[in-house]
């Protein structure tokens, strides 16, 4: 299994409990009136990993299509680069969350770096989409697409309801 396999995993692991720990339990995000743009680049990223985890769960990315995986690595780092300049500007984040925002960008370093060797290789070859297999860790990552398309739905209805004017946590 290539090692981009678990750091991706791994990088599910941190920015989950990120989510439910530092944004839900200790923030309250959701409720919090002046959160909105912080929501929006939530709900963002939540969707870009959903694409991530199911995009390399089962498939490997040969000749052009490799381009699809930059693209969506490169717009993570925008929202993440963003999101901190939000969060910074918005609110005082708790240790726990500016410790988990350290791992996370560290991991995401490491994520690009083992991604990027695999993809140079898939570059090279001819364009497809060949189904990639790795076991276990393919049905962990679809359930981290799973969890973060949810995620992404959850946060997109508390846009919605923000956007009307009747915010309530959800």
């Amino acid at each position: 299994m290539p090692a981009f396999v678990y750091a991706l995993m791994v990088h599910g692991i941190i920015g989950g409990t990120d989510v439910v720990l530092n944004h839900e339990l200790i923030a309250k995000l959701p409720s919090q009136p002046n959160a909105g743009p912080e929501q929006q680049l939530h709900c963002a990223r939540e969707l870009l990993f959903a694409a991530i985890f199911f995009s390399l769960a089962w498939l490997e990315w040969h000749g052009q299509f490799a381009w699809w995986i930059v693209a969506l690595f490169l717009a993570e780092l925008v929202v993440s680069t963003r999101d901190t300049v939000i969060e910074g500007d918005t609110r005082v984040l708790p240790p726990t969350e500016r410790v988990a925002h350290v791992f996370l960008f560290v991991n995401l370093g490491v994520v690009m770096t083992l991604l990027a060797q695999t993809l140079i290789g898939w570059h090279a070859l001819p364009s497809a989409l060949p189904r990639a297999d790795y076991g276990w860790a393919s049905w962990v990552m679809s359930a981290m697409a799973a969890g973060s398309l949810a995620w992404a739905v959850r946060d997109g209805l508390n846009l919605m309801q923000r956007a009307r004017g009747q915010l309530t946590a959800l």
